[in-house]
């Protein structure tokens, strides 16, 4: 499958338990609501100013945005990140992966364009040789849909199989909710009907595309047969 050249960012282990977590809990209660308030990821040290804790306890648990943003987007995402549904076999579990991902893109839709506000922000500072923290890498999913595809790969050529895979990342993921929500107004139940639709009209694509292929091979090998009879 698809694989990324750089790793997405993992989020921080929290605390299990007592005043650690707590405090761990406090700084990222605080942080997502300042994002649905500000419209931004914050810096580590505004989160401890509103969480009423001190710098040094803040950064501690969260050494950077890019750190703080991994730690918000994994409570987001959490439960669509352990997708599993491995009893769902053919395109169906595709479907119910966009089904169970597009209503939480609805509930987080301002951290998670936050934290993509903030990618594009530091690629540009990357670019330019001016970032000073470590960058907050996308990608989760790429494994996501990986999984999700699982089903309908197998019947595919790799080459297909890798296209659909990153075709289908366009759509799934907050970008294709901010071109149809702000570009064209839609309601997030029209966004999540076209996102579905986009993924149907891709599937069929690649499963056109292997089954041609694969009448292709059957003809290149028939004369062969023939011959050798």
């Amino acid at each position: 499958m698809v694989r990324l050249k750089l790793r997405p960012s993992g989020p921080p282990a929290p605390p299990e338990r007592g005043v650690k977590a707590a405090t761990f809990h406090l700084l990222l209660d605080t942080a997502m609501a300042l994002i649905r308030t500000e419209g931004h990821v914050p810096s580590v040290a505004e989160v401890a100013l509103h969480a009423k804790v001190s710098r040094a306890t803040a950064y501690r648990y969260f050494p950077s945005r890019s750190v703080l943003t991994t730690a918000v987007i994994d409570s987001s995402l959490g439960p669509v990140r352990i997708f599993s549904d491995d009893g769902l076999a053919g395109r169906e579990r595709l479907h119910q992966l966009f089904k169970k991902t597009f209503p939480r893109f609805k509930e987080f839709e301002a951290p998670l364009r936050a934290a993509a506000q903030l990618s594009l922000e530091q690629w540009a500072l990357e670019r330019a040789g001016r970032l000073e923290e470590e960058p907050y890498r996308r990608g989760h999913r790429i494994g996501i849909l990986e999984h999700a595809l699982a089903p309908l790969s197998k019947d595919m050529p790799a080459a297909v199989r890798d296209r659909l895979h990153r075709a289908l990342s366009l759509v799934y993921g907050i970008e294709s909710y901010v071109v149809l929500k702000d570009i064209w107004g839609l309601s997030d139940r029209e966004v999540e009907r076209i996102a579905l639709w986009m993924a149907d009209a891709l599937v069929d694509a690649a499963l056109r595309e292997s089954s041609a292929g694969a009448r292709v091979l059957r003809l290149a090998k028939a004369p062969a047969r023939g011959r050798k009879a």
